[in-house]
């Protein structure tokens, strides 16, 4: 089974949501972003060859429109492969793991997979981001030592910081597979019980600059 559904990121810009249902113990989530806007493109582009005009008419050197070109190209590059990533990807699968994939907008893709034997559990933390609050969806792990502890949180969706309603949406399901994980086969009374729907928000101290 597979929805669509829309929402926004902290900043008012829109998101989609697919939720696709494999099995009651496989579901993956893609939350896609705005791909590149070509205006965007075309006016940064523009204003860094007319700047480059404007100090070519100055000094007359010509190794400066060639500097602008070859570095607008590079910067165009580097942004598309690195930094403009155009889907995330949350495939949680109850007898394997958690795999996390990001997809750039040149065609790269970036996967990270949890195994969920390290997996504590899956919550909605708070943050304070340029000055206001946020909240993301991320994953703790457990201490190899000390296995009631955390030892690490992995944070899920940090391209496109979604809102606290999409967050909910996946977080529910999450949790849905992990009650069905931790749920021992041999008590049917386990299975019957309905996971929490109410989402465990947890306080950070995190702050972020913005550039």
């Amino acid at each position: 089974m597979e929805n669509e559904q829309s929402f926004s990121d902290i900043c008012g810009g829109r998101l989609a949501l697919q939720r696709r249902y494999y099995s009651p113990s496989c579901r993956e989530f893609c939350l896609s972003s705005p791909r590149l806007s070509l205006r965007s493109l075309t006016v940064v582009t523009s204003t860094v060859w007319l700047a480059a005009y404007g100090l070519f008419t100055v000094c007359e050197n010509s190794v400066v429109l060639s500097a602008a070109i070859f570095i607008t190209l590079l910067g165009l590059l580097g942004y598309l492969h690195f930094v403009k990533i155009d889907q995330e990807t949350l495939l949680i699968i109850d007898s394997l793991g958690i795999q996390m994939t990001s997809s750039y907008a040149s065609g790269k893709e970036s996967t990270t997979f949890i195994e969920m034997d390290k997996v504590k559990d899956v919550i909605i933390n708070e943050a304070i981001y340029m000055q206001k609050v946020i909240y993301y969806l991320c994953i703790l792990l457990k201490d190899p030592v000390e296995p009631h502890e955390i030892s690490q949180v992995v944070p899920v969706f940090q391209s496109a910081k979604p809102r606290l309603d999409c967050l909910i949406e996946v977080y529910r399901s999450c949790q849905e597979i992990l009650a069905h994980q931790k749920a021992p086969s041999t008590s049917p009374q386990a299975h019957q019980k309905a996971p929490s729907t109410s989402p465990s928000i947890q306080k950070a101290s995190i702050v972020s600059r913005g550039k």
